[in-house]
């Protein structure tokens, strides 16, 4: 499911949250094919629910279908008419519901390596946290099962915070349970929300149990997407991955990796990184940058950039730090 991200602005005034780039590859295509790494088996559909056609247009769609098409699978594509809560978006997608599926929020990454319990009805995958009060957890039996979902407890439930990514034995159960909360206007906040169903799946005996992720990353503002492009640098570098492309041009330029830098780009008398994103097509002179996010097609001139996060097609000259430029900006 993919928001429109306000928190991130001024970057998603112009480019949806979940197709900003993280280490060179947007945030919704890593998140589906890592998903698809920790299932370990064929994806036949990839369903995306999206918001207003006006800000999920034709380009996301062609973007959203390609992914899908990479995994080998059907492209699906629907729309949540009104921001009713993540219950309502996923019974925008109903046609889609059945079978064994995974349904996640797209403004999260994961790094994950465990069996999926797939006799269980549902895996609910979570996150120890160190303050369990900010998040909604779960509670588990003495057989590490999910017995209740609690949010933001006040007193101490569990340190296993929900991530927003679930896994279905057979997602029909949970469309039926979710179409009664539907039609019992059952809501909180005036939102249909997933848990509504979840727990009705509960008081019906079904099998809940956690799947735990190693690392669970953010992607909601600036500040925390910053941080989750390092890590992600940094957990690519351990796997070997080649961040640098061929085509990059560099003159009198010095690269400290961990980096990702696009196709085309070209360095002139500037260091890069460690832990910074540089997109297709961008040029940089003079500058000195590090821990920071470019997108493609900008240029940076004059530069000393830390925790700086630039969208596409920007043109930069100056002094400034700590920046968090969005598209087709112009700083002189």
């Amino acid at each position: 499911m993919a928001g429109r991200g306000s928190r991130l602005r001024p970057h998603t005034l112009t480019v949806p949250k979940p197709l900003i780039p993280v280490a060179g590859k947007p945030i919704v295509h890593r998140l589906v094919t890592d998903i698809a790494k920790v299932l370990g088996e064929p994806i036949d559909e990839v369903a995306f629910i999206l918001g207003d056609p006006a800000f999920f247009g034709d380009d996301v769609v062609e973007s959203l279908m390609e992914l899908a098409s990479e995994m080998g699978a059907k492209g699906s594509i629907y729309r949540q008419d009104q921001p009713l809560g993540t219950g309502h978006a996923i019974m925008s997608a109903k046609d889609s519901l059945s079978g064994p599926a995974v349904i996640a929020y797209a403004d999260t990454l994961i790094r994950a390596d465990f069996d999926l319990d797939k006799s269980a009805d549902s895996v609910i995958w979570v996150k120890q946290v160190e303050h369990p009060e900010a998040y909604g957890v779960v509670q588990l039996n003495d057989q590490n099962e999910i017995v209740e979902l609690v949010e933001k407890p006040v007193e101490f439930v569990s340190d296993l915070a929900v991530i927003g990514i679930y896994y279905f034995k057979d997602v029909e159960v949970l469309k039926n349970e979710l179409q009664h909360v539907l039609d019992n206007d059952i809501t909180h906040g005036g939102e249909y929300q997933i848990n509504d169903g979840i727990k009705r799946m509960m008081e019906k005996g079904m099998k809940f149990v956690p799947g735990k992720v190693d690392e669970w990353m953010d992607c909601g503002n600036k500040n925390v997407t910053v941080e989750t492009n390092q890590r992600m640098l940094g957990f690519l570098e351990q796997e070997g991955e080649n961040m640098v492309a061929e085509t990059v041009q560099q003159e009198n330029a010095n690269i400290i990796e961990p980096c990702f830098i696009g196709e085309h780009v070209v360095l002139k008398n500037t260091t890069v990184g460690p832990y910074v994103s540089v997109g297709a097509n961008t040029v940089l002179e003079n500058s000195t940058i590090k821990n920071s996010l470019i997108q493609s097609n900008s240029k940076i001139s004059n530069a000393n950039l830390d925790n700086a996060m630039i969208g596409n097609h920007v043109v930069y000259n100056g002094n400034f730090e700590t920046i968090s430029i969005g598209d087709y900006s112009v700083l002189e």
